[in-house]
Protein backbone atom coordinates (compact mmCIF):
# COMPACT_ATOMS: atom_id res chain seq x y z
CA UNK A 1 0.00 0.00 0.00
CA UNK A 2 1.06 3.16 -0.98
CA UNK A 3 1.86 5.50 1.99
CA UNK A 4 -0.46 8.00 1.23
CA UNK A 5 -3.33 5.60 0.62
CA UNK A 6 -2.53 4.77 3.89
CA UNK A 7 -2.31 8.07 5.43
CA UNK A 8 -5.97 9.26 3.57
CA UNK A 9 -7.33 6.12 4.95
CA UNK A 10 -6.86 7.36 8.59
CA UNK A 11 -8.03 10.46 7.63
CA UNK A 12 -11.27 9.41 6.49
CA UNK A 13 -11.52 6.83 9.41
CA UNK A 14 -11.48 9.94 11.47
CA UNK A 15 -13.08 12.07 9.70
CA UNK A 16 -16.05 8.98 9.84
CA UNK A 17 -16.07 8.85 13.49
CA UNK A 18 -13.59 6.24 14.18
CA UNK A 19 -11.14 6.75 16.79
CA UNK A 20 -9.91 3.42 17.57
CA UNK A 21 -6.37 2.37 15.31
CA UNK A 22 -4.96 -1.29 15.60
CA UNK A 23 -1.35 -2.26 14.41
CA UNK A 24 1.81 -4.24 15.05
CA UNK A 25 5.39 -4.43 14.49
CA UNK A 26 4.87 -7.54 11.77
CA UNK A 27 2.24 -6.26 9.84
CA UNK A 28 4.18 -4.87 6.69
CA UNK A 29 6.89 -5.80 8.91
CA UNK A 30 6.70 -2.02 10.85
CA UNK A 31 5.26 -0.43 7.03
CA UNK A 32 1.71 -0.49 9.01
CA UNK A 33 3.46 1.52 12.47
CA UNK A 34 5.28 4.01 10.32
CA UNK A 35 1.92 4.94 7.91
CA UNK A 36 -0.33 4.41 11.09
CA UNK A 37 2.82 7.09 12.77
CA UNK A 38 3.04 9.58 9.90
CA UNK A 39 -1.44 9.53 9.64
CA UNK A 40 -1.48 10.16 13.10
CA UNK A 41 0.65 13.55 12.98
CA UNK A 42 -2.11 16.19 12.28
CA UNK A 43 -4.79 14.21 14.25
CA UNK A 44 -5.67 15.39 18.02
CA UNK A 45 -4.33 12.84 20.68
CA UNK A 46 -7.10 13.24 22.75
CA UNK A 47 -10.28 10.81 22.19
CA UNK A 48 -7.46 8.77 20.09
CA UNK A 49 -6.95 4.88 21.24
CA UNK A 50 -4.13 3.62 19.45
CA UNK A 51 -3.09 -0.20 19.51
CA UNK A 52 -0.30 -2.17 18.71
CA UNK A 53 1.33 -5.24 19.68
CA UNK A 54 4.27 -6.86 20.61
CA UNK A 55 6.55 -10.54 20.27
CA UNK A 56 5.85 -11.51 16.61
CA UNK A 57 8.17 -9.74 14.13
CA UNK A 58 7.72 -11.95 11.19
CA UNK A 59 6.01 -14.91 9.45
CA UNK A 60 8.28 -17.63 11.87
CA UNK A 61 9.88 -15.06 14.36
CA UNK A 62 8.00 -14.64 17.97
CA UNK A 63 10.13 -13.64 20.75
CA UNK A 64 8.49 -12.15 24.08
CA UNK A 65 11.13 -12.17 26.22
CA UNK A 66 11.29 -9.16 28.57
CA UNK A 67 14.40 -7.63 26.33
CA UNK A 68 12.49 -7.92 23.14
CA UNK A 69 9.46 -6.67 24.56
CA UNK A 70 11.06 -3.44 25.90
CA UNK A 71 12.74 -2.81 23.01
CA UNK A 72 9.65 -3.12 20.84
CA UNK A 73 7.70 -0.91 22.78
CA UNK A 74 10.53 1.72 22.11
CA UNK A 75 10.66 0.92 18.72
CA UNK A 76 7.03 1.20 18.19
CA UNK A 77 6.94 4.60 20.03
CA UNK A 78 9.16 6.13 17.91
CA UNK A 79 7.74 4.66 14.65
CA UNK A 80 4.30 6.07 15.88
CA UNK A 81 5.39 9.06 16.76
CA UNK A 82 3.79 8.95 20.36
CA UNK A 83 4.92 9.18 23.87
CA UNK A 84 2.43 6.52 25.39
CA UNK A 85 0.39 3.21 23.93
CA UNK A 86 -3.19 3.08 24.69
CA UNK A 87 -3.21 -1.15 24.29
CA UNK A 88 -0.81 -3.43 23.85
CA UNK A 89 -1.09 -6.73 22.81
CA UNK A 90 0.99 -9.69 23.12
CA UNK A 91 1.03 -10.85 19.54
CA UNK A 92 -0.52 -14.65 18.83
CA UNK A 93 0.36 -16.14 21.69
CA UNK A 94 -0.11 -19.73 20.63
CA UNK A 95 3.25 -19.61 18.19
CA UNK A 96 4.51 -18.26 21.55
CA UNK A 97 6.02 -19.92 24.71
CA UNK A 98 3.08 -19.44 26.94
CA UNK A 99 5.59 -19.73 30.10
CA UNK A 100 7.91 -16.89 27.83
CA UNK A 101 4.24 -14.94 27.75
CA UNK A 102 3.11 -15.46 31.16
CA UNK A 103 6.43 -14.77 32.78
CA UNK A 104 8.28 -12.23 30.78
CA UNK A 105 6.01 -10.32 28.38
CA UNK A 106 3.18 -9.86 30.75
CA UNK A 107 5.11 -8.66 33.49
CA UNK A 108 7.49 -6.49 31.48
CA UNK A 109 4.13 -4.86 30.01
CA UNK A 110 2.89 -4.41 33.91
CA UNK A 111 6.16 -2.35 34.74
CA UNK A 112 5.37 0.28 31.45
CA UNK A 113 1.73 0.22 32.93
CA UNK A 114 3.32 1.15 36.27
CA UNK A 115 5.13 3.84 34.55
CA UNK A 116 1.97 5.25 32.17
CA UNK A 117 3.86 4.17 29.53
CA UNK A 118 1.34 2.15 27.98
CA UNK A 119 -2.72 2.17 29.30
CA UNK A 120 -4.19 -1.69 29.25
CA UNK A 121 -2.46 -4.87 28.31
CA UNK A 122 -3.88 -7.36 25.85
CA UNK A 123 -3.20 -11.04 24.34
CA UNK A 124 -4.36 -12.17 20.76
CA UNK A 125 -5.11 -15.46 19.08
CA UNK A 126 -6.95 -17.15 16.81
CA UNK A 127 -7.31 -20.42 18.94
CA UNK A 128 -9.48 -19.83 21.83
CA UNK A 129 -7.86 -22.85 24.18
CA UNK A 130 -4.68 -20.80 23.45
CA UNK A 131 -6.05 -17.96 24.82
CA UNK A 132 -7.66 -19.28 28.32
CA UNK A 133 -4.56 -21.20 28.68
CA UNK A 134 -2.71 -17.60 29.00
CA UNK A 135 -5.15 -15.93 31.01
CA UNK A 136 -4.73 -18.54 33.27
CA UNK A 137 -1.24 -18.55 33.71
CA UNK A 138 -1.13 -14.94 33.79
CA UNK A 139 -0.43 -13.03 36.78
CA UNK A 140 -3.78 -12.46 38.12
CA UNK A 141 -5.70 -9.19 37.37
CA UNK A 142 -2.57 -8.67 34.25
CA UNK A 143 -4.22 -8.87 31.08
CA UNK A 144 -7.08 -6.25 30.44
CA UNK A 145 -7.82 -7.41 27.07
CA UNK A 146 -8.53 -10.45 24.75
CA UNK A 147 -8.25 -10.08 20.94
CA UNK A 148 -9.20 -12.95 18.73
CA UNK A 149 -9.87 -13.39 14.69
CA UNK A 150 -12.05 -15.06 12.33
CA UNK A 151 -14.08 -16.26 15.23
CA UNK A 152 -17.05 -14.07 15.65
CA UNK A 153 -18.44 -14.08 11.97
CA UNK A 154 -20.85 -15.34 9.61
CA UNK A 155 -18.51 -18.75 9.12
CA UNK A 156 -17.65 -19.19 12.95
CA UNK A 157 -19.61 -18.13 16.10
CA UNK A 158 -17.03 -19.38 18.77
CA UNK A 159 -16.28 -16.21 19.91
CA UNK A 160 -19.82 -15.85 21.38
CA UNK A 161 -19.18 -18.25 24.38
CA UNK A 162 -16.36 -17.21 24.96
CA UNK A 163 -16.70 -13.48 24.72
CA UNK A 164 -19.44 -13.95 27.66
CA UNK A 165 -16.38 -16.20 29.58
CA UNK A 166 -14.09 -13.27 29.38
CA UNK A 167 -16.59 -10.19 30.11
CA UNK A 168 -18.08 -11.92 32.98
CA UNK A 169 -13.91 -12.09 34.23
CA UNK A 170 -13.99 -8.35 33.70
CA UNK A 171 -12.12 -8.53 30.02
CA UNK A 172 -12.98 -6.58 27.10
CA UNK A 173 -12.76 -8.44 24.20
CA UNK A 174 -12.35 -7.39 20.71
CA UNK A 175 -13.33 -9.32 17.87
CA UNK A 176 -11.06 -8.91 14.80
CA UNK A 177 -11.42 -9.99 10.77
CA UNK A 178 -15.30 -10.52 10.92
CA UNK A 179 -14.89 -11.19 6.84
CA UNK A 180 -12.30 -14.05 7.93
CA UNK A 181 -8.65 -12.71 6.28
CA UNK A 182 -11.35 -11.96 2.94
CA UNK A 183 -13.12 -15.39 2.92
CA UNK A 184 -16.76 -13.65 3.25
CA UNK A 185 -15.95 -11.24 0.23
CA UNK A 186 -16.95 -11.28 -3.20
CA UNK A 187 -13.25 -11.63 -4.73
CA UNK A 188 -12.79 -14.57 -2.20
CA UNK A 189 -9.51 -15.29 0.20
CA UNK A 190 -5.81 -14.88 -0.86
CA UNK A 191 -3.96 -17.53 -1.77
CA UNK A 192 -2.92 -18.25 1.36
CA UNK A 193 -6.01 -18.32 3.56
CA UNK A 194 -5.51 -21.56 5.72
CA UNK A 195 -9.31 -22.65 5.73
CA UNK A 196 -9.19 -25.84 4.36
CA UNK A 197 -11.18 -26.48 0.95
CA UNK A 198 -14.39 -27.00 2.63
CA UNK A 199 -14.89 -24.02 4.14
CA UNK A 200 -13.73 -22.09 0.98
CA UNK A 201 -15.94 -23.95 -1.11
CA UNK A 202 -19.03 -23.16 0.85
CA UNK A 203 -17.63 -19.56 1.05
CA UNK A 204 -17.47 -19.20 -2.51
CA UNK A 205 -21.26 -20.87 -2.74
CA UNK A 206 -22.42 -18.32 -0.07
CA UNK A 207 -20.95 -14.96 -1.42
CA UNK A 208 -22.91 -16.39 -5.11
CA UNK A 209 -26.27 -17.25 -3.12
CA UNK A 210 -25.81 -13.24 -1.35
CA UNK A 211 -25.07 -11.73 -5.04
CA UNK A 212 -28.34 -13.54 -6.62
CA UNK A 213 -30.38 -11.79 -3.87
CA UNK A 214 -28.65 -8.56 -4.55
CA UNK A 215 -26.40 -8.38 -1.52
CA UNK A 216 -22.64 -8.38 -0.73
CA UNK A 217 -21.59 -11.20 1.47
CA UNK A 218 -19.12 -8.86 3.22
CA UNK A 219 -22.15 -6.54 4.24
CA UNK A 220 -24.44 -9.65 5.47
CA UNK A 221 -21.28 -10.65 7.40
CA UNK A 222 -20.73 -7.24 9.23
CA UNK A 223 -24.12 -7.34 10.13
CA UNK A 224 -23.79 -10.72 11.91
CA UNK A 225 -20.51 -10.05 13.17
CA UNK A 226 -22.04 -7.11 15.00
CA UNK A 227 -24.51 -8.99 16.58
CA UNK A 228 -22.40 -10.92 18.37
CA UNK A 229 -22.63 -10.11 22.07
CA UNK A 230 -19.96 -9.31 24.79
CA UNK A 231 -17.72 -7.21 22.16
CA UNK A 232 -16.45 -4.08 22.80
CA UNK A 233 -15.07 -3.59 19.50
CA UNK A 234 -14.83 -5.18 16.05
CA UNK A 235 -11.74 -4.88 14.06
CA UNK A 236 -12.09 -4.52 10.03
CA UNK A 237 -9.02 -3.59 7.66
CA UNK A 238 -9.57 -0.64 6.12
CA UNK A 239 -6.54 -0.07 3.24
CA UNK A 240 -8.26 3.07 1.20
CA UNK A 241 -10.23 6.03 1.62
CA UNK A 242 -12.87 4.01 -0.47
CA UNK A 243 -12.53 0.57 1.56
CA UNK A 244 -13.38 3.32 4.79
CA UNK A 245 -15.79 4.44 3.56
CA UNK A 246 -17.67 1.17 2.27
CA UNK A 247 -16.97 -0.35 5.87
CA UNK A 248 -18.63 2.60 7.26
CA UNK A 249 -21.69 2.35 5.30
CA UNK A 250 -21.88 -1.34 6.04
CA UNK A 251 -21.66 -1.17 9.55
CA UNK A 252 -24.05 2.27 9.86
CA UNK A 253 -26.80 -0.12 7.94
CA UNK A 254 -26.10 -3.19 10.62
CA UNK A 255 -26.87 -1.09 13.87
CA UNK A 256 -30.37 -0.89 12.38
CA UNK A 257 -33.05 -3.73 11.89
CA UNK A 258 -32.51 -5.34 8.18
CA UNK A 259 -34.75 -4.85 5.47
CA UNK A 260 -36.81 -8.29 4.77
CA UNK A 261 -35.08 -8.45 1.79
CA UNK A 262 -31.91 -8.43 3.31
CA UNK A 263 -32.80 -10.55 6.51
CA UNK A 264 -33.82 -13.32 3.82
CA UNK A 265 -30.50 -12.78 2.19
CA UNK A 266 -28.60 -13.36 5.40
CA UNK A 267 -30.71 -16.58 6.51
CA UNK A 268 -29.87 -17.86 2.90
CA UNK A 269 -26.09 -17.52 3.08
CA UNK A 270 -26.58 -18.76 6.67
CA UNK A 271 -27.66 -21.68 5.26
CA UNK A 272 -25.20 -22.21 3.11
CA UNK A 273 -22.60 -22.07 5.62
CA UNK A 274 -24.42 -24.25 8.65
CA UNK A 275 -22.81 -27.71 7.33
CA UNK A 276 -19.09 -25.47 7.98
CA UNK A 277 -19.97 -23.74 10.44
CA UNK A 278 -16.98 -23.96 13.38
CA UNK A 279 -15.08 -25.33 11.19
CA UNK A 280 -11.26 -24.27 12.13
CA UNK A 281 -7.49 -24.84 10.69
CA UNK A 282 -4.27 -25.10 13.15
CA UNK A 283 -2.70 -22.62 14.17
CA UNK A 284 0.59 -22.33 16.53
CA UNK A 285 2.34 -24.89 18.58
CA UNK A 286 0.05 -27.70 19.52
CA UNK A 287 0.81 -27.85 23.09
CA UNK A 288 -0.71 -24.38 23.26
CA UNK A 289 -4.22 -25.92 22.69
CA UNK A 290 -6.12 -26.36 19.13
CA UNK A 291 -7.97 -23.94 17.46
Amino acid sequence: MPVDVGVAAVAAAHAAGINFYDTSPFYGITKSETVLGEALKPLPRDGIIVATKVGRYGQDEFDFSSGRVSASIVDSLRRLGLDRLDIVHCHDVEFGDAAQVCEQAIPTLLDLKAQRVIGAIGVTGYPLPALDKVLAAAPKGSVDIVLSYCRGCLADHALDAAAARWTAAGLGVINASPLSMGLLTQRGPPEWHPAPAELKAAARAAAAVAADAGFDIADLALRDALAVPHVASHLVGCGSPEVVEANVRAARAALARAPPAEAAALDAVRGVLAPVLGTTWPSGRPENGGP
